[in-house]
């Protein structure tokens, strides 16, 4: 089955905790449906001034899912949920208020080189996962 290009998510492509998350989803995405794209590249900084953001707008997950636009928490919860079952359970928690989701969200994106550390460039995909990645 071909990925739905209307389901790219866009991440910081320095980013250990991000490309190790990107990662995870790849090995959990068995239905393929989604791509990738690193907001560094051609593709993500396009997105990026579509969207009117600054192009060093890193620190946010962005999942743009049949042409809608998501961030931050609602956007990993969505991604969960597209992963389906058990994965899809988590999707619970957009019961919490946004706001709250998305301070925890901010916490750790603040802190994620820190905690993660950080790549010198961008992660380059294997050869297997290559025609998933998109710009």
């Amino acid at each position: 089955m071909m990925p739905d290009p209307d389901r790219i998510l866009f991440f910081d492509g320095v980013c250990n905790l991000c490309t190790g998350t990107v990662e995870w989803i790849i090995r959990h995405d068995v239905r393929g449906v989604f791509r990738f794209a690193s907001l560094q590249g051609e593709r993500g900084q396009a997105f990026l001034r579509g969207q009117t953001l600054p192009t060093s707008a890193h620190a946010t997950f962005i999942y743009l899912r049949n042409g809608k636009v998501l961030d931050r928490s609602t956007a990993a919860l969505q991604v969960a949920r597209d992963l389906g079952f058990p994965w899809n359970t988590a999707y619970l928690l957009i019961l919490v208020p946004r706001f709250l989701r998305d301070a925890v969200y901010a916490l750790i994106a603040r802190n994620r080189y820190r905690w993660f550390g950080r790549r010198d460039k961008c992660m380059v995909p294997t050869e297997e996962v290559r025609e998933r990645f998109v710009g």
